[in-house]
């Protein structure tokens, strides 16, 4: 078994597929790649996945697509006994680390079949947008309470988190933060067609949780109040179902002119969209337990943070709440951005502070401490 300051070997486990980039899969290969990067063995097990550019990776299941939570995610099927057990024999983890909620057919078979010299951590990330969710996940903690036993620590992604995991599973937790590197989005640089440009920036799905109709209607409240002294534009990044309704809006509402659709956004450049931005704007309505994006933001923008103020988004942004907006109320959001865009020294001040704040949320800082969990669950396992 490994010890302090010695190569760990670790198992990532997630009943979802790394085919797609949501918050979970983002947090797993952050920390992941972080942990590599510090001499660890770092491998990933998984359901269904198709890509082939991750070493280590393990496809265990099948999986079906569902909706839950407002999120699009897959499930996985029955995973093999036999083949868990005997991945689990050949690759002797030091230790597991298992993305929680999950589900009994996968995760829930790789904890059960762990032997008993493996420490089995967990991170919590989810929090409800309903009551629905609430009973489901209640549902839930029926069919996995008895591996939830063998976890030697969990944490959660935030305050939010941690309160839903001890409502709904009877969990405690301790809350480590969710995680970016921020070295690719503290250094970059605004893409040329929006260098000179007053900028408002939404980066996120097209899907009614995300909140991007209501950033159009404050836009529409803007023009009609003429609200914005100098020319400026919209940039949307994002595709989904709601992508036809916004522009069909937009059109109708006169606002097109001022609005760029450019659609899905690579990993990669994400960095150099939101380092465009005089002003970030996520107005999701709910469901989220913390808000990876406004950590990109915060090390990316030139300017300003606005955020939805849904409790996973308060918990990140309310030191500073005049950066939380209603997304229900246009005329409030509208003269929020509309405050950011006519002053610039307000905007400079803001992203002083974000630059600051964003230091806790490094992988190099969250990661040490999701080291020392590992350490300590492992001694808890010697011991």
């Amino acid at each position: 078994m490994a010890k302090n300051n010695q190569s760990l070997k670790i198992g990532f486990v997630l009943d979802d597929s790394l085919d797609t980039a949501d918050g979970v899969q983002q947090y797993i290969m952050t920390v992941g790649s972080w942990l590599t990067r510090q001499g660890h063995d770092v491998h990933y097990l998984v359901g269904e996945t198709k890509r082939s550019d991750i070493a280590n990776l393990h496809s265990l299941s099948k999986n079906v697509k569902v909706r839950f939570n407002r999120n699009r995610m897959s499930m996985p099927m029955p995973a093999s006994r036999k083949l868990l057990a005997t991945l689990l024999r050949r690759e002797a983890f030091d230790v597991l680390h298992v993305q929680v909620p999950y589900s009994p057919f996968l995760a829930g078979r790789i904890v059960q079949s762990a032997p008993s010299t493996t420490a089995i951590v967990g991170t919590f990330h989810i929090a409800p947008h309903s009551k629905a969710v609430h009973t489901a996940n209640k549902l839930l903690n029926t069919m996995i309470r008895r591996s939830l036993r063998s976890f030697d620590s969990i944490m959660s992604v935030s305050s939010v988190a941690q309160k839903f995991a001890k409502q709904t599973f009877g969990i405690d937790s301790i809350v480590v933060p969710n995680t970016v590197d921020t070295a690719p989005y503290m250094s970059a640089t605004a893409l040329p067609q929006y260098k000179n440009d007053l900028t408002v920036v939404f980066l996120g799905r097209l899907v009614d949780r995300k909140g991007c109709q209501h950033l159009l209607r404050a836009i529409d409240y803007i023009q009609k109040h003429r609200l914005v002294e100098r020319p400026y534009k919209v940039v949307i990044c994002g595709k989904g179902p709601m992508e036809q309704q916004l522009k069909a809006y937009a059109e109708e509402h006169n606002i097109r002119t001022l609005i760029e659709f450019v659609g899905f956004v690579e990993e990669e450049e994400k960095p150099r969209y939101l380092a465009s931005a005089d002003i970030a704007i996520f107005p999701s309505t709910g469901g989220e337990s913390f808000g990876i994006v406004l950590i990109e933001g915060m090390a990316a923008v030139r300017g300003a943070l606005l955020a939805g103020n849904n409790p996973g988004y308060a918990s990140v942004m309310g030191a500073h709440p005049e950066t939380l907006v209603n997304p229900n109320d246009e005329a409030a959001m509208g003269t929020a951005i509309a405050t950011l865009l006519n002053n610039p020294g307000m905007r400079k001040a803001a992203r002083t502070w974000q630059l600051s704040e964003v230091q806790q949320y490094d992988v190099a800082s969250v990661g040490a401490r999701i080291v020392e969990q590992y350490n300590a669950a492992l001694h808890k396992r010697k011991h």
